[in-house]
C-alpha cells in the first residue's frame, strides 16, 4: 500500500508534464463519445419516420448503419490511441519498475491516469454530441434522405452508451498495453525502450484470425445462399445486398488492421529500398527508425489505412452495384424510353395523361407502397412491394419459373421466384395480406419471375391498391413504347420529367439511383472518415511529441534542423506509403467478394462484371491523407526544433 501510495504524485506529475500524450488520447476519445452520441440521437429521433421520397433510402436503416460505422472506427482509433499512449512511456515504466514498483501498481496506475483522461472526455464529448447531431440532421433533410421537418430530439440514453463504451474501450487499450509494459523485467525494460519487441501478441493473432475467418465465412455463406439463409428475407433480398457488402468490407478492414504488425515490416523494407537513393543518410535513417519502432509505425499508420481503406471500398461496392442495377435493369426492360421526375418525388399527372395520349404509345407506371404480413406474416413483416398501372408483360422481359404476368388484374400478385422459394408458394396460391392504409386484401399468387433491382419482389396490380396508397398517388417512373417509327416523346410537353432512352437509363451521374446510392454512401460514410482525417493529425502529432529525444540526440551528434525535418517528412511519407498498398489490397479483396456476390446474385452469367479498383477514390483520400500527415508532423516537429538541442535531450519522455 506504501508503494502505492507514492505513485500518486507520480501519476499527477505524468498527467501535468506529459499533457501531449494525455492530449492526444483526449481528442481522441472526445471526438469518439460525440460523434457515436450524434448517431445515437439520430437513431432514437427517426423511430417510426421515413422519407416521403420512394427513391430515398430507408432512413432508419441509413442512421443506423451510420452509427455502426461511426462506431466501428472510433473505437478502433481510440483502442488504438490509448495503447500507442501507454507503449510511448517505457522508459517511465522501466523506471518505475526500477525503483521498486510492482507490475500491479504499474497496471493500476496506467488505468487511473486512463480513466481519469477518459471519464473528462466522455463528459466534453456529451456535450459535443448533442450539438453536432441537428448539423447531421439539417445535411440529411436538404438532401432529401430526411422528410421535411426532421429534428434532433434529446435523450440522455445514447450519450451514456456513447461514454460507457468508448471509456471502456479506451481502459481496455491501455490495460492491454500496460500489461505488456508491467510484465517487463526492469534492466529488460531500459535496454529495449528504443526498440519494439514482439508487437503481435497471441490475442491479437486469435481476432485476426477470427475477423479473416468471418470475412471468408460470410462471403461463402451469401454467395451459396443455402436454405436457412433463405428463409430470412432480410439476408435472401438482393436489395439488402449493398448493406452486407458494406458489412463484409468491415471484416476484412479489420482483418488486414489487426494482421498490421506482421505485414507493416516487410511493406517498409520494400519501400525504403529506393529511399536511400534519393534521400541519402536522412532516408536510411528514417527507414531504419520505421522499423525499428514497428508499433510506433502501425499506429500513425493505422487512422491513415482506415481513411483510405473504407473510401476504397465503400466507394468501390457502390460503383458495383449501381453498375449492376443499371445494367440488369436495362436488360429486363422492353420499354423504349423511362420518363422520371427531375426533381421531387413523382410524376405529375398532367405528364402521365400526355404519355399515354402519344400515337401509339404504351405507358405502363409504378408506385412503391407497402404490403404487411403477406401470407400471414411469412415474409417477415413489412415488404416492400411494386404497384403496376399497365402492361407489365409488355413493359419488362422477366424470366418466369411459373404462370404469367399477363394475368397480373384484379386481386393477383406476382412473386419473385426467391421470395416464392423461401415461403414455399405456389402459382395458384392464395395469400392474405394488409395494405399500407391498414386494409385487408386475400392476393392470388399469378407468376413467380425474377424481378431486376428496381422493382421490388411484390408486384401488384395498381388499380387494386390505388385507394390505399399512402404518402400521394403519384409513380415514381413511367416506361413508354411507341409507335414504330415515331419520335421519341418530346421532353417540353412533360414538364418536371426527364425522358432517357432505354439504352442509356441508369448511366450517368444524374440517374435518381445514383444520387439515392452516393447520398446513403456519404451519410454512412462521411462522419467515420472526418473522425478518421483527425485522428491522423492526433496520432502523428502524439508520434512526433515522443521523439524530442531522438531530435537532441541527431543534433548533437552533428545533424541539423533542415535534416531532422527531412527525416520526419519521409517517415510520414513511408506511413502513408504502407498505409495506401494495405488500402489497395484490402480494396482488392472486397471489390473481389462484392463482385462474386453481384455476379451469382444479381446478374447473369453472360453480364458479369469485371474486377475494377476505384483508383480515383483510392487517389484522392491517398493525397488527403498524405497531406495531413506531413502537416501534423513536419510542424510540430519544427516548432520543437527552436528549442536548444542540450534542452530536448533532457526533456521528459
Amino acid at each position: 500500500m506504501g508503494k502505492f501510495s507514492l505513485l500518486v504524485p507520480v501519476a499527477v506529475a505524468t498527467l501535468r508534464k506529459r499533457w501531449p500524450g494525455f492530449i492526444g488520447s483526449f481528442v481522441a476519445l472526445t471526438l469518439g463519445v460525440a460523434l457515436i452520441a450524434a448517431s445515437g440521437l439520430l437513431v432514437v429521433t427517426s423511430a417510426g419516420l421515413e422519407n416521403n421520397d420512394p427513391s430515398a433510402p430507408s432512413l432508419k436503416k441509413l442512421l443506423t448503419f451510420m452509427a455502426g460505422m461511426s462506431g466501428f472506427v472510433s473505437l478502433f482509433v481510440v483502442a488504438s490511441t490509448f495503447a500507442f499512449a501507454v507503449a510511448g512511456r517505457r522508459r517511465e515504466t522501466a523506471l518505475l519498475r526500477a525503483v521498486g514498483a510492482t507490475p500491479r501498481q504499474i497496471r493500476l496506475l496506467v488505468i487511473g491516469e486512463s480513466v481519469v483522461v477518459s471519464l473528462i472526455a466522455s463528459v466534453v464529448g456529451s456535450l459535443l454530441g448533442p450539438a453536432l447531431a441537428p448539423l447531421f440532421a439539417r445535411w440529411l433533410v436538404d438532401r432529401g434522405a430526411a422528410p421535411e421537418g426532421f429534428t434532433v430530439e434529446f435523450s440522455a440514453g445514447p450519450l451514456l452508451i456513447a461514454s460507457a463504451i468508448e471509456v471502456g474501450v479506451a481502459v481496455l487499450g491501455a490495460y492491454a498495453a500496460a500489461r505488456r509494459a508491467g510484465r517487463v523485467r526492469p534492466v529488460e525494460a531500459l535496454s529495449a525502450a528504443a526498440v519494439d519487441g514482439k508487437v503481435m501478441t497471441p490475442g491479437r493473432w486469435v481476432w485476426a484470425v477470427a475477423y479473416l475467418a468471418l470475412f471468408g465465412t460470410v462471403v461463402a455463406l451469401f454467395t451459396a445462399m443455402p436454405p436457412g439463409m433463405q428463409q430470412d428475407p432480410q439476408l435472401r433480398d438482393p436489395q439488402n445486398l449493398p448493406v452486407w457488402s458494406l458489412l463484409i468490407d468491415v471484416m476484412a478492414i479489420m482483418a488486414l488492421a489487426l494482421f498490421a504488425p506482421v505485414v507493416v515490416p516487410p511493406l517498409v523494407r520494400l519501400l525504403t529500398l529506393p529511399v536511400p537513393l534519393a534521400a541519402g543518410a536522412v532516408g536510411m535513417l528514417a527507414g531504419q527508425n520505421a522499423l525499428a519502432a514497428v508499433r510506433r509505425t502501425v499506429s500513425t499508420a493505422t487512422p491513415v489505412f482506415l481513411v483510405i481503406g473504407l473510401t476504397a471500398t465503400v466507394v468501390g461496392s457502390t460503383l458495383a452495384f449501381g453498375e449492376a442495377r443499371a445494367q440488369q435493369s436495362r436488360a429486363a426492360l422492353s420499354a423504349q424510353y423511362v420518363v422520371e421526375p427531375d426533381g421531387g418525388s413523382g410524376l405529375s399527372a398532367a405528364a402521365v395523361r400526355h404519355l399515354r395520349e402519344l400515337p401509339g404509345s404504351r405507358t405502363t407506371t409504378i408506385h412503391p407502397t407497402l404490403v404487411s404480413d403477406l401470407g400471414g406474416g411469412m415474409t417477415g413483416g413489412t415488404t416492400a412491394a411494386t404497384a403496376i398501372d399497365g402492361d407489365a408483360a409488355r413493359t419488362w422481359k422477366l424470366k418466369t419459373k411459373a404462370g404469367s404476368l399477363d394475368a397480373l388484374k384484379g386481386s393477383a400478385v406476382a412473386v419473385s421466384s426467391g421470395l416464392a422459394e423461401s415461403n414455399d408458394w405456389r402459382v395458384g396460391d392464395r395469400l392474405d395480406a394488409t395494405l399500407a392504409d391498414g386494409t385487408s386484401l386475400t392476393v392470388k399468387v399469378v407468376a413467380l419471375v425474377r424481378t431486376p433491382l428496381n422493382l421490388s419482389e411484390v408486384l401488384l396490380p395498381y388499380d387494386t391498391v390505388a385507394a390505399h396508397l399512402t404518402g400521394g398517388k403519384q409513380p415514381t417512373a413511367a416506361f413508354v413504347s411507341t409507335a414504330a417509327g415515331a419520335a421519341a416523346p418530346a421532353l417540353g410537353a412533360t414538364d418536371g420529367a426527364r425522358i432517357t432512352p432505354t439504352g442509356q437509363w441508369g448511366s450517368g451521374d444524374d440517374d435518381p439511383r445514383a444520387r439515392s446510392d452516393w447520398i446513403t454512401m456519404i451519410a454512412i460514410l462521411g462522419p467515420a472518415l472526418l473522425y478518421a482525417l483527425i485522428a491522423i493529425i492526433n496520432t502523428m502529432m502524439m508520434s512526433t511529441g515522443d521523439r524530442l529525444r531522438d531530435f537532441a540526440t541527431l543534433r548533437l551528434t552533428g545533424g541539423n534542423d533542415r535534416q531532422v525535418l527531412s527525416m520526419v517528412a519521409v517517415e510520414a511519407v513511408l506511413t502513408a506509403a504502407t498505409a495506401t498498398v494495405l488500402a489497395v489490397l484490402v480494396t482488392t479483396g472486397t471489390q473481389a467478394a462484392s463482385l462474386m456476390l453481384i455476379n451469382r446474385r444479381v446478374l447473369d452469367a453472360g453480364s458479369a462484371l469485371s474486377l475494377s479498383l476505384p483508383w480515383t477514390a483510392i487517389g484522392g483520400s491517398a493525397l488527403a491523407a498524405l497531406a495531413l500527415a506531413l502537416l501534423s508532423s513536419v510542424l510540430p516537429a519544427r516548432l520543437a526544433l527552436r528549442a536548444r538541442a542540450l534542452d530536448l535531450a533532457g526533456a521528459r519522455q
